[in-house]
């Protein structure tokens, strides 16, 4: 009975559910054998959780897709599996507020993105500290302070949200 409930759940994760028409498990190989990326398809569009890794094996993103299009909340890594950004899609462009961290995994800015492009403020930081704020509209920036003082004498921190 453990035998065929194990045969099952393999079947399960090769082909994917058979209630769930067309849904498959998929993954791609680099040259050396290791995995390469791995996630679920729909017949060919990529749909639901998906991870990608470097040559090394280490884990390079994840994140989900609905309809071959990046969604919800995706986390980036370097070789060594250090987060280097993470971040929200939606409609498969970057989206909402992204954190971007130095080579020490703090994080260096954050900005605010719409449509794939900075759109709101972006925040400097270093060593975890505040140290300036930028604001962009469609991907130009328009302006930058130096002191919360100064910023908050022009904006309003729910801007912030």
């Amino acid at each position: 009975m453990i035998a065929k409930m194990f045969v099952m759940a393999a079947v399960l994760l090769t082909f994917g559910n058979p209630s769930d028409k067309g849904n498959r498990y998929h993954k791609e190989f680099y040259e050396t054998g290791r995995v390469k990326a791995e996630g679920w398809l729909k017949n060919t569009l990529k749909m639901g959780y998906w991870k990608y890794y470097h040559q090394n094996g280490r884990i390079s993103e994840q994140g989900a897709y609905h309809f071959d299009k990046r969604e919800k909340y995706w986390y980036f890594y370097d070789r060594n599996g250090k987060v280097v950004k993470e971040g929200h899609y939606v409609n498969g462009k970057k989206a909402n507020w992204w954190l971007f961290y130095d080579s020490n995994g703090k994080v260096n800015h954050k900005c605010q993105l719409s449509a794939g492009v900075k759109n709101g403020y972006c925040l400097q930081y270093q060593d975890e500290r505040l140290t300036s704020a930028e604001k962009y509209r469609n991907g130009k920036k328009v302006k930058e302070w130096y002191s919360f003082s100064s910023f908050r004498k022009e904006n309003s921190l729910s801007d912030l949200k």
